[in-house]
């Protein structure tokens, strides 16, 4: 088997523009992939295609040998742009493998890990085969973020929700206003949903300064969170590390870290309890397995980024199947566009996605609904304080 050509296709989602990659061989069998939106987007499509002229002609299921060749064959360690190009790329590849051996990816990967011992079936009930999922919550005040959990919870049965603690407009406001304001939004989401549904928290990495971030982390606390999510910028993992061990909330971070190498300090200096890295930029399954792996021998579980489209979301399924410190995974409903983007999505119940049995990832494009919205250049909204200085974004 060999690889013909790849096919990009930029798309329209959900106020970004997300690229999706088919790779196609001389036996008639595709894959598809999804790399991560990363603003520059034609310029993943670009770099997609300049690695296209060194895949073709090799057989897609030397997958470790693949990314080898587009990783190290560049000179210098990529980046957003580099790394999103190559995820896509290899995703499509372990959906090729599975295709071809007749096999869902993750018995590829190793198999199921969620999957009791019959003695268990009777105490874990529906709890087999299933992958944890959460979405997040939406709403200005307090009262309508509390009100939006509550239908989440409704809805699709979510265990697990995550939130933006701070509030609408913090940049502007005096740092101890923001303060309170926090933790009426936190107080107001634990209060509608109760004690035992778990609530992530995500600053969104706008906090540059360890003492503020400790505060916003101590204000949080009584309400017991899932996690804190980069409540410090991500860059300095020293700073990371001496924030956790100020605070009593278990801290996560990844999704800016793009390979193994990143991972491999962060979690030498003990930062973090929860890794987040994202299948879509790490350079794909297989190197996010490898981190998974580190992160375990740390004690860190995993609970990966996945804020863009339906094929990432089947690609984190089949790597949450068959990794056991993996912990919930991030989710956008599979509604509406999301879902006439591809052939059928990946199942929801009751708060967890249900295992594809179809050979290779279980899922495909829609290409004439690709081609219906395409994609256009974005950016996350421009954040300036008060004082005319720009704030992390």
């Amino acid at each position: 088997m060999k690889i013909t050509r790849i096919d990009t296709h930029l798309t329209e989602l959900a106020n970004r523009s997300i690229p999706f990659v088919v790779v196609h061989t001389d036996e008639g069998i595709h894959g598809v992939g999804e790399p991560f939106s990363c603003g520059a987007d034609n310029a993943t499509v670009a770099a997609i295609h300049d690695f296209e002229k060194w895949l073709i002609g090799r057989d897609p299921r030397d997958i470790e040998g693949l990314y080898h060749l587009m990783y190290a064959g560049g000179r210098f360690p990529g980046g957003s742009v580099i790394n999103a190009a190559i995820s896509g790329i290899e995703h499509a590849l372990w959906d090729i493998a599975g295709k071809a051996a007749g096999l869902p990816v993750y018995r590829l990967l190793g198999g199921q890990a969620r999957n009791p011992l019959p003695v268990l079936q009777t105490v874990c009930g529906k709890a087999s085969n299933r992958i944890r999922v959460y979405q997040s919550v939406g709403g200005e005040t307090p009262e309508e973020a509390a009100e939006d959990a509550i239908r989440l919870i409704q809805t699709y049965g979510y265990t697990a929700l995550k939130m933006g603690p701070l509030p609408s407009g913090w940049h502007l406001m005096p740092w101890n206003r923001a303060l309170r304001e926090t933790e009426r939004r936190v107080a107001a989401v634990r209060e509608a949903v109760g004690p035992d549904i778990d609530i992530g928290l995500d600053p969104h990495a706008r906090i540059l300064e360890i003492g503020r971030a400790a505060q916003l982390c101590e204000v949080v606390a009584p309400f017991r969170p899932l996690f804190v999510e980069e409540p410090l910028r991500p860059e300095n993992y020293e700073a990371l590390a001496k924030l956790s061990q100020k605070v009593n909330v278990p801290i996560a971070t990844g999704e800016m870290l793009y390979s193994r190498h990143e991972f491999r300090e962060l979690l030498g200096y003990h930062a973090v309890d929860i890794i987040q890295p994202d299948i879509c930029i790490t350079g794909g399954l297989w190197e996010m397995k490898k981190i998974a792996a580190m992160a375990e021998v740390h004690y860190a579980s995993v609970a990966p980024h996945n804020p863009c489209g339906p094929i990432a979301t089947a690609v984190n399924v089949h790597f949450a199947a068959s990794t056991t410190n993996f912990l919930v995974l991030e989710y956008k409903a599979d509604e509406g566009r999301r879902a006439e983007i591809v052939d059928e999505p990946i199942k929801l119940v009751d708060g967890y996605l249900e295992l594809p049995d179809r050979p290779g990832l279980g899922i495909d494009l829609n290409l004439e609904a690709l081609a219906a919205h395409p994609g256009r250049p974005w950016h996350r909204p421009f954040l300036v304080r008060p004082d005319g200085s720009l704030a992390y974004q």
